[in-house]
């Protein structure tokens, strides 16, 4: 009976030092988990033999509905619970996009190529940034703080 007992801790000890696994490599083979996310949910990690805890904070643009309203005036974009309330709009040039932060971390709006480029520096909470679109195209920005799940795209109409 005790040999049993004592057999059945060192095999939950071991099992259950198997399961916990570790981010660090190890002769027995560690993994390598990838985290990804998308604007529209949240981070995902994957496994695969022999590596170490990867990131992937390359953000993924979504592309306006052709069927989205086209917007002018001032455009309000919001960053509320690390997120961009809309990720995607359509807005004619010379429309003015004003970025709002109601989040309680500070955020900033990089452009990502396209035919306008701008660089915020950080705003805190009610703090806003506000560019005037100047030509036609397709812009892609992001809050370089959460890139992965702070991008949005703006497409510029005549």
């Amino acid at each position: 009976m005790r040999r049993g007992l004592s057999t059945l801790i060192a095999c939950s000890a071991l099992a259950l030092a198997t399961g916990c696994g570790s981010s660090s490599k190890s002769g027995s083979g560690g993994g390598d988990t990838t985290a990804t996310a998308t604007s529209s949910g949240p981070v995902k990690t994957s496994s695969s033999p022999g590596g170490t805890l990867k990131a992937t904070t390359a953000p993924k643009f979504a592309t306006p509905e052709a069927s989205a309203p086209v917007r002018s005036g001032v455009v309000q974009v919001a960053y509320r619970n690390i997120a961009i309330d809309p990720d995607t709009l359509r807005a004619k040039v010379g429309s003015t996009i004003k970025w709002t932060n109601y989040d309680s971390v500070e955020h900033n709006v990089t452009s990502e190529g396209g035919p306008q480029t701008f660089a915020s520096k950080n705003f805190g909470e009610n703090g806003t940034f506000e560019i005037k679109l100047e030509k036609p195209g397709t812009i892609h920005y992001v809050s370089t703080t959460q890139p992965a799940t702070m991008n949005g795209t703006i497409e510029v109409v005549r």
